[in-house]
């Protein structure tokens, strides 16, 4: 355990001069990751068979496999990104809040690195290069803990980043991984050393970690989403959005679990969403109401509305009204992601504020709850809490602030008692 916190002392030392590090370097440091990544790529996807093939050995879920494999696609898609974010402003000492609290005494609220982070994340290799990015553009040091159906492959990406940053003056130090239960629960206890946990995983998983650590914990733990097809919604609208929600890609949290319909749409709206979901593979479960109009489907069970599915299944349910829509993804969601389709401008500002979930949309696809997407430069994963960062986490959710006051010489004596000066607090931001 000693040896441990000796190497997340090491990451916290260096996370220090990765905060203070000019964005130049900063930016020269991801194109040094990008250029090693793209040129030692054989080498990546070697590990990476490897890793899918003892996934296949062991029987791993056809979705976590498809999370697992990392080819020439998501290979360019990671280096892509690092390209794109290191294009970004500087996160680092961004001015908040300014104001003089009297001729030439000013006080500034500014933006720096939360410090070190400990992310635990599913077995997406793609999602290693996203975070790594992140934590380096922001200037956060990062402990790593992948997947173990990735091991291999995480194992080769981490050397490759420490190998591409060695010769950067906050040194090769500001990373590592870990790959062992056992090292997570040191992890957990690296509340001297460690700023943030962000885990990403079960739920199970998730309230383990909060359970044991005191460190800050922020993430989620599901991805229950949902879709609202309101009764003034453009039905072919509707239709490519939820088909889009469901199979665009399954098996991320931001993928539509269930769908909501008005009941007075049923009969004009199922049928269409029947076939289309039927082409696609979708496993359908619907109640009572809906299954009559949907020959593809099967009844739902008590428990399915709380199911996160992750693959091509999902749910379909009715509801009486725009509140009951509303209560029910309330009651039932994650807090996550949920959407509706209309057209009635009433309804949708109803939705928006009364639905308690840190991605609320609009006649548009649950999938685009993402902070690549958002153009925040990739995220390290989406938050439900409603404290600190909320929602995709990207460069600016890895920020904290200080409040910096410059002065010449002032006492708190000059301003107390009954002669003494008076604040003009004057706003400059």
């Amino acid at each position: 355990m000693e040896d441990l916190f000796d190497s997340f002392a090491s990451v916290r030392k260096a996370s220090f001069a990765l905060a203070s590090s000019s964005i130049e370097e900063r930016r020269r440091a991801l194109k040094a990751i990008s250029e090693i990544l793209k040129r030692e790529e054989e080498a990546i996807f070697s590990e990476n068979r490897k890793d899918v093939e003892k996934a296949k050995e062991e029987g791993i879920p056809s979705s976590i496999l498809h999370r697992l494999s990392f080819g020439e696609e998501k290979a360019s898609s990671s280096i892509t990104g690092l390209v794109e974010l290191s294009r970004l402003p500087d996160p680092i000492g961004k001015i908040r809040e300014k104001r003089e609290l009297d001729p030439d005494f000013i006080l500034e609220k500014k933006t720096f690195p939360i410090g070190v982070i400990g992310m635990i994340f599913e077995a997406r290799p793609d999602a290693l290069i996203q975070i790594a990015g992140l934590s380096l553009m922001s200037g956060n040091g990062l402990i790593l803990k992948g997947g173990k159906e990735a091991t291999r492959t995480n194992r080769k990406l981490i050397a490759l980043i420490k190998e591409a940053t060695s010769s950067f003056s906050f040194s090769s130090s500001w990373i590592m991984g870990i790959e062992s239960h056992e090292e997570v629960d040191v992890l957990l206890k690296a509340e001297k050393y460690v700023d943030l946990l962000i885990p990403r995983g079960s739920n199970g998983f998730v309230r383990y970690c909060m359970d044991h650590t005191r460190i800050p914990v922020m993430g989620h733990a599901d991805g229950k989403c949902h879709t609202f097809v309101d009764e003034s919604a453009d039905l072919k609208k509707a239709l490519e959005i939820c088909i889009d929600a469901k199979t665009q890609y399954p098996a991320a949290c931001n993928a539509t679990e269930t769908f909501l319909v008005h009941r007075s749409i049923l009969s004009s709206f199922l049928p269409l969403l029947d076939e289309a979901f039927h082409e696609k593979g979708v496993s359908v479960h619907a109640d009572s109401s809906c299954l009559r109009y949907m020959d593809h489907a099967s009844l739902m069970e008590k428990g399915d509305e709380d199911k996160e599915y992750l693959a091509l299944e999902c749910n379909v349910m009715a509801v009486d009204s725009l509140e009951a829509a509303v209560d029910h993804i309330n009651l039932h969601g994650s807090h996550h992601t949920d959407a509706i389709i209309t057209e009635n401008k009433e309804n949708s500002s109803f939705f928006t504020s009364r639905t308690d979930s840190a991605d609320v949309f609009v006649n548009c696809s649950t999938r685009f709850a993402d902070g690549f997407r958002f153009g925040l430069g990739a995220e390290v994963g989406i938050s439900t809490s409603k404290l600190h960062a909320r929602g995709p986490v990207g460069l600016d959710g890895l920020m904290t602030t200080k409040w910096i006051l410059k002065g010449h010489g002032e006492t708190v004596g000059e301003y107390s008692g009954k002669d003494g000066k008076s604040f003009h607090h004057k706003e400059l931001i």
